[in-house]
């Protein structure tokens, strides 16, 4: 057995290939840096050199890596609001793509040559489905998993674009108020941040606990699913952009998402709500620390303090490093003080539900626990649920049940009438 040397953090899908020349072992690992991006290296044993990355150019983000056991590997890649299908060119060592699918793609599988592809699909409509076929051909859908959901009316879904104030392109999703088409607007709107921030938005059926747009568009809201910097689907250097700087282009990315909406009739800006999950969630906490424009926000799993999370979080110093700094790296002022919730808590006034899993070791409970207290030393409006059990992400079907049932309570409660 030959000891291929350090292959990075988090190392998985190893896939074979050969060049015409020697073999090579590529696969998909978290590359330098507290962004949580990926990145396909290259390693050509016996050589003693370092691994090569593969990916480190493109403007899209790579999600899968699959053995042909006959040619060169598969890739799945995320691109904006939707995911590519790509095969690896053994001469050049680049991406050849040879799909773009809307929404989601995952779960790949393929035959000996990589010629023919099973895979999960998720439309805008419709959740996940197994489809096969030619990889560069019209996919066959093989299962119907959720007969349940066939008939049902959803909320319409847009595909957005829109240029950041500093000129920086952006990408999102608006669902809108199910039955309702625009002209009927203004509507209360709430804004759902994803997580991360290393997470994104995809052009496919979103109903989950963790990110309720089609739920909250059965209620007659509207629903901004925004990308702001600091995601995936556009390459390094546009998730690179909010390392040190988190709570600042970030934040304005999805100020101006709203600004967007608001000035096309479709949000009404006195019904304004804000939620997310894990970063998200302390997007939510940011937000409501820094005006007074939403009426209601939703904290889950998020982040209070960023030197609390380096010495509890599962992956603390790691993530506390997007703050651009740590506690114990010296007496401070620090500047992972000047990003964090925490320190703008005394500025906030929006009722504030925050829910959390009690058995978190990502984002361990303390930091919900931190921004209730402050919450209440302020005498905000605040709720605080726990999970019992649940981690980062709630499982079981009594506790996703039960968040979207508060979720949808909380904004009736504050965002159903006008001001």
């Amino acid at each position: 057995m030959e000891h291929l040397g350090d292959l990075g953090w988090e190392a998985h899908a190893p896939t074979w290939w050969h060049d015409g020349r020697r073999w090579h072992l590529s696969y998909l690992a978290m590359r330098p840096g507290p962004d949580g991006a990926q990145a396909v290296l290259d390693l050509i044993p016996g050589t003693g050199a370092e691994p090569t990355d593969l990916t480190a150019d493109l403007e899209r983000c790579p999600l899968e890596l699959v053995q042909a056991a006959q040619g060169p590997p598969l890739a799945l890649f995320a691109h904006g609001l939707d995911t590519e299908l790509h095969r690896l060119d053994p001469s050049t060592r680049t991406f050849t793509p040879l799909r773009r699918s809307t929404g989601l793609l995952e779960s790949l599988t393929c035959d000996d040559t990589g010629t023919t592809v099973a895979v999960q699909v998720a439309t805008p409509t419709h959740p996940r489905e197994v489809y096969a076929g030619a990889a560069t051909a019209t996919l066959t859908r093989l299962t119907h998993l959720r007969p349940e959901l066939e008939g049902l009316a959803w909320g319409a879904q847009e595909r957005l674009a829109y240029r950041a104030r500093d000129g920086l392109e952006l990408d999102g999703l608006l669902v809108m108020p199910v039955g309702l088409p625009p002209e009927e607007g203004p509507f209360p709107m709430v804004t759902w941040v994803h997580g991360g921030p290393y997470g994104r938005f995809m052009d496919q059926f979103t109903l989950n606990a963790h990110a309720p747009a089609q739920w909250l568009a059965h209620s007659g809201y509207a629903v901004f699913l925004p990308n702001p910097r600091g995601g995936q689907g556009h390459g390094r250097t546009f998730a690179e952009r909010v390392i040190g700087h988190l709570g600042a282009g970030e934040w304005t990315d999805i100020l101006d998402g709203i600004d967007l909406l608001v000035q096309r009739g479709v949000a009404d800006p006195d019904r304004l709500g804000i939620g997310g999950w894990s970063h998200g969630g302390t997007m939510a906490a940011w937000a409501v620390g820094h005006t007074d424009r939403f009426r209601a926000a939703l904290v889950g799993a998020g982040v209070s303090d960023w030197g609390m999370l380096a010495a509890t979080g599962e992956y603390g110093a790691a993530e506390a490093g997007l703050s651009g700094s740590i506690g114990w790296e010296g007496i401070g002022p620090h500047p992972h003080d000047a990003v964090g919730p925490i320190s703008f808590a005394s500025h906030i006034t929006t009722p504030v539900l925050i829910a959390h899993g009690r058995e978190d070791t990502n984002v361990p409970v303390g930091q919900a626990l931190y921004l209730h207290r402050a919450l209440r030393h302020f005498g905000v409006e605040c709720e605080f649920v726990t999970y019992p059990g649940a981690g980062h992400g709630l499982h079981t079907s009594s506790h996703q049940a039960d968040l979207l049932e508060r979720t949808r309570a909380w904004f009736d409660r504050h965002l159903a009438s006008r001001a």
